[in-house]
């Protein structure tokens, strides 16, 4: 099994390619390296710097010839989005619609498509399962949904098998503070350089899932579902403010919090249904948030003891 990874250098994509390799899989990593890191890139995997946009990427399959593909790069800015909509759009339609049409070209058998619970906007009612009306807020929950039609229709006139996955708040070792779900690593910098963390807001909840099993999330999409749409979560409610006591109290902080009013266009609630990923994907969320956020803590200081012992050895 030859596996094609989008976004393969990425946050997400490091830890599935680990699980990949681990599997004993054959891995291609596609990464334009705008977030994604070469150096994390295990030396087994081959590796293409392009973007998928780009007219290169079709050299890519033709010489890799791909059994599957899975589509996590994309411009993950919902400010970025707002600022600038036609890049927003060229990255996440323009590039999906790229491999789309290499994926039918070149006869890949599953197509997996890493989408966000944005794509549903305020929600009428919790848990939100994968029918819940889709009413984006952003270009970037937009130009998400305006990716899934383009599959569905792909699927409908092409016969392209895919799953749809729609990602819950993303958290784990490695995230960077920046896109969409940053908020535990933002809290985590914060932190670590004491300076107060801050929280609009603060009564919003999330639903919070480990990177981890969202790569085995994706890894369960290669082999079980086709043509649906799944939510991975794991269906709890966290509010903000519990989740940075909770952190404050896992690193022995005594930092107060400063309280900023909840920004415009950020959603009261969300928690996502897993039921059908959990019946159809036969995959199950491992981690608690508690130790989810303490291997993510434990990451981060450790990365903190590498940066400080490399520095000291170049002084």
């Amino acid at each position: 099994m030859k596996v094609l990874i989008t976004g393969g250098a990425g946050f997400i994509g490091l830890h599935l390619v680990e699980k990949l390799i681990k599997e004993q899989k054959d891995v291609v990593i596609v990464d334009n390296l705008t977030s994604g890191i070469k150096k994390r890139i295990p030396k087994s995997a081959a590796f293409y710097e392009a973007d998928i946009e780009d007219s290169t990427i079709e050299n890519i399959f033709a010489i890799e010839k791909p059994d599957y593909v899975v589509h996590l790069a994309a411009q993950v800015s919902v400010q970025v989005s707002m600022k600038n909509p036609l890049a927003d759009c060229l990255a996440n339609i323009a590039g999906t619609i790229n491999l789309l049409q290499n994926c039918v070209k070149y006869n890949v058998k599953k197509f997996i498509f890493a989408s966000s619970a944005a794509v549903y906007g305020e929600p009428a009612y919790l848990p939100i399962d994968e029918n819940h009306p889709q009413q984006p807020i952003s270009f970037y929950s937009l130009s998400k949904l305006t990716s899934e039609q383009y599959i569905k229709l792909y699927a409908k006139h092409f016969g392209l098998n895919h799953s749809i996955l729609r990602f819950a708040n993303v958290y784990g070792p490695g995230q960077n503070t920046h896109g969409e779900a940053g908020v535990i690593s933002i809290f985590l910098n914060s932190i670590f350089q004491e300076n107060a963390p801050i929280i609009y807001g603060g009564e919003q909840t999330r639903d919070f899932v480990f990177v981890k099993d969202v790569a085995d999330g994706i890894y369960s999409a290669l082999h079980y579902g086709k043509n649906h749409t799944y939510n991975l979560s794991t269906n709890t409610e966290t509010k903000i403010n519990q989740l940075l006591a909770s952190m404050l109290k896992m690193v022995n902080s005594n930092l107060t919090p400063l309280i900023k009013p909840q920004r415009d266009g950020d959603i009261r609630q969300s928690r996502l249904d897993n039921t059908k990923a959990i019946s159809e994907l036969h995959w199950m969320p491992r981690y608690s948030l508690d130790r989810g956020m303490q291997e993510t803590i434990d990451s981060y200081q450790q990365e903190l003891i590498e940066a400080r012992s490399k520095k000291n050895g170049d002084d």
